[in-house]
């Protein structure tokens, strides 16, 4: 668990816990409408506060995986998950994803969580790389990502497709060594 204040509150940052699944699920569906960098968006999200128990339960299982959420005053505002390979030849790598409500925007919770994500891949002693996918015109998450020492590998054309418009993603990955 780590502290920080923002605005005079203290924001909490810990893992993800199963009685969390009803406020995921609620956090997620607003999320999912606030902006179109996630790879979701309103009503795609398919899991029912049952199944998100389950996913946290199965993640807590495992040493190459992890589900962050960062609270104010109690209410979750903003969640990172990050799973490794299923197999050992893939176990030392996997991707994250990140999101904050967009009230939120601007306050650093999302480098917060992802410097926690670090910090944890370190200690872990298994993973020994971090990847992520991003879309190309994401300017600002870009340079988050960049500043905290990911460097781009790469570009997937046509990844995304969003209302008939199609973007592309970049992928940038850390190595954790």
């Amino acid at each position: 668990m780590k502290e920080i204040i923002i605005n005079g509150e203290k924001l909490i940052i810990r893992r993800s816990k199963p009685s969390d699944a009803e406020a995921l699920i609620n956090y997620i569906n607003t999320v999912a409408g606030e902006s179109d960098f996630l790879s979701f968006g309103i009503g795609e999200f398919d899991m029912n506060a049952q199944q998100e128990e389950v996913f946290i339960e199965n993640i807590l299982k495992k040493d190459n995986a992890i589900s962050v959420v960062a609270e104010l005053g109690g209410k979750i505002v903003a969640n990172l998950n990050f799973s490794g390979g299923s197999r050992k030849r893939l176990a030392h790598v996997g991707e994250f994803g990140i999101s904050v409500l967009k009230e939120y925007w601007g306050y650093g919770i999302g480098e917060e969580l992802i410097k926690y994500l670090i910090d944890w891949s370190k200690s872990s002693c298994i993973i020994r790389k971090i990847n992520l996918k991003t879309r190309t015109d994401n300017f600002k998450a870009i340079k988050l990502y960049k500043k905290l020492g990911f460097e781009e590998e790469g570009m997937l054309k046509r990844d995304i497709l969003i209302n008939g418009t199609f973007y592309d993603t970049l992928c940038m990955g850390m190595m954790i060594d």
